[in-house]
């Protein structure tokens, strides 16, 4: 029935050819400009000497249970310093900022940065407690500090020290090394002499 209309209407069966037509020509159209969009990317192969995140490492810890927020600051050679303010730099990364117990579902009071690559020089580490409010003064403070000079390496650890925070807003130098072009620690580098962080320039 629906053809004999179109039969006894020719003009009729020509306005409905031309807009099948447009239809799936404006569909076509459609596909070809979105195919670009949502065809996947190939995977880049890694250039050759690139080292992975992570062969510097610095790690901050302190109780649990006391609600504070401690900062941990890192300075690689010739870089800036990287903290809560400045999150990365040419060297370092800070990967976890943790203010405490707010917005905290892990309960662990943990901050650590890594570096990309090594470089050799001197490193610095401080700690600065920037708020307590559980108000159980002084709040120790661990920091370890651990490097991994190669991808099929194991990171070793190198330095670690605890030392206390007495009062917010105090900022404290809790070790400084120095690595060679190996990755390995330069022996009789390790010291503690202070220095901030968080107004210091690159060397």
């Amino acid at each position: 029935m629906f053809g004999r209309e179109l039969d006894e209407d020719p003009d009729g069966a020509v306005v409905f050819r031309d807009l099948i037509t447009l239809a799936l020509a404006g569909f076509v159209t459609c596909v070809i400009l979105i195919l670009p969009h949502v065809n996947p990317a190939k995977a880049r192969p890694r250039p050759e000497g690139l080292e992975p995140p992570g062969n510097v490492v610095v790690e901050l810890r302190w109780p649990d249970a006391i609600d504070a927020d401690v900062d941990l600051w890192v300075q690689g050679p010739g870089d800036v310093p990287v903290g809560y303010s400045n999150k990365g730099g040419r060297l370092f990364n800070l990967l976890r900022d943790d203010l405490g117990h707010r917005g905290d579902v892990s309960g662990l009071n943990y901050e650590v940065s890594y570096s990309r690559g090594i470089l050799p020089g001197e490193y610095v580490v401080n700690v600065h407690l920037y708020r307590d409010l559980s108000q159980q003064l002084p709040i120790p403070v661990t920091v370890v500090a651990s490097v991994k000079p190669s991808v099929g390496e194991s990171a070793r650890q190198i330095v670690a020290r605890t030392v206390e925070l007495g009062r917010e807003g105090e900022e404290r130098t809790v070790f400084r090394f120095r690595l060679d072009e190996r990755g390995a620690l330069v022996p009789g580098s390790v010291h503690d002499l202070e220095v901030s962080l968080r107004t210091r320039r690159p060397t």
